[in-house]
């Protein structure tokens, strides 16, 4: 029944994606279309009534008293936002701040459905604990408790202390208490105005992709209007390829002063999924290679292995954050085969969600990623001075 139901979810996530990006042109993709744009506008006065709320101090927001970085995006997912997020930690935390990740745990598993009604009825306030993905000593849950990227994160950041809660107030003040944190770095936080303070706002922008197809949800992936750029001190170019004049033009229209730093994803190196075994990249050079991805935009990551040389024979897509069952992994392994793949390739975003499967007859790598930056690496260093030392 579980699977069922997610299956269904996952058809009609498809069909809104083709309908958005106008993949579709039937009858009844025009008539949604139609009422999305509808509902955008709707969206969108809601969006800046809410900002309007907090302008005012009608809706007030909390400081903490330490140094707050809020990371995210205009777009809904794809801007490639966590390795941006694992920098600023790596740099922050070698500068010698004791940094903290807050994240709201997209996808991560919630709390009893009696339980949050209970609370809401009596008006009660959560009292429960965020959850700790990382204690900056040991890994305490699974992707499935934690949510994708704060697990991702707090493999790759075994010294960083991750937190998820939808309250990143809560779980700020509880990161100050308990680990004693001095820096507080919003996941996914753009959007997050309950939390000022001492803040740093940093906005990822997909070179792909930078405004979607420029209307907001539900029509289309903006959260915001671009206008909006004008809040952010520093801005990331993502997937940069170096023709970014044109897109630096829009941004300066609505924002002049940010920092603007374009930066690319970088491979590390290949991990076996299920042994840790690590290869170079060289490992898939010749080789005939199939992916498996559930990401927002799996075309980049499909160029990059091309681009490390591997000859590209299958690609299996399925929607973000999908979960994978056993047997939807063993059915990539068995079309893999018949293709003559050597070796399937997913990311780590993916690798996080995988079962324990029992074959091996096909090995499975994730590629490792980092961000390089390309373009104002004096702008990102003073960022973090500005930070540390403010």
């Amino acid at each position: 029944m579980r699977e069922t139901f997610r299956d269904w979810i996952e058809s009609l996530e498809t069909f809104a994606l083709e309908v958005i990006f106008e993949e579709r042109h039937d009858f009844r993709a025009v008539v949604t279309r139609g009422l999305l744009f509808g509902s955008s506008k709707l969206f969108q006065a809601g969006v800046k009534m809410r900002r309007w709320l907090y302008n005012v101090r009608i809706f007030r927001d909390k400081t903490l008293g330490v140094q707050v970085i809020a990371i995210g995006n205009l777009t809904v997912g794809g801007t490639g936002k966590t390795p941006v997020v694992e920098k600023f930690a790596r740099e922050l935390r070698d500068a010698g701040r004791n940094v903290a990740i807050l994240s709201r745990g997209y996808r991560s598993k919630p709390p009893p459905v009696h339980r949050w009604l209970l609370d809401k009825v009596l008006f009660r306030e959560d009292k429960t604990p965020p959850r700790v993905v990382s204690d900056g000593k040991s890994l305490l849950l699974d992707s499935e408790m934690a949510g994708d990227e704060p697990y991702m994160l707090a493999s790759n950041l075994r010294d960083v202390i991750v937190l998820v809660d939808k309250d990143r107030v809560k779980s700020g003040r509880y990161a100050i208490e308990k680990f004693g944190c001095d820096t507080l770095l919003l996941d996914d936080g753009f959007q997050y105005w309950d939390l000022r303070g001492r803040r740093h706002d940093v906005v990822l922008i997909d070179r792909q992709q930078p405004f979607g197809n420029e209307h907001l949800l539900p029509r289309g992936t903006l959260r915001e209007p671009p206008s909006h750029l004008a809040r952010a001190q520093t801005i990331f170019i993502t997937k940069s390829d170096g023709r970014t004049a044109e897109l630096r033009r829009r941004i300066s229209e609505f924002n002049p002063d940010a920092a603007v730093i374009e930066c690319v994803h970088h491979p590390l190196y290949l991990e076996d999924v299920f042994t840790g075994e690590r290869k170079d990249l060289e490992f898939i050079r010749g080789k005939k290679v199939a992916s498996l991805s559930g990401i927002a935009q799996p075309e980049s990551f499909e160029d990059s292995l091309e681009t490390l040389g591997a000859e590209l024979v299958y690609s299996k897509r399925f929607v973000d954050h999908h979960r994978f069952t056993q047997q939807e992994v063993l059915n990539v392994i068995n079309r893999s085969k018949k293709r003559q793949a050597g070796v399937i390739v997913t990311t780590q975003k993916d690798a996080v969600r995988f079962p324990k499967i029992d074959r091996r007859d096909l090995p499975i790598f994730f590629m490792r990623v980092e961000i390089q930056i390309v373009s104002g690496a004096n702008d990102f260093q003073d960022c973090v001075r500005k930070i540390c030392f403010k």
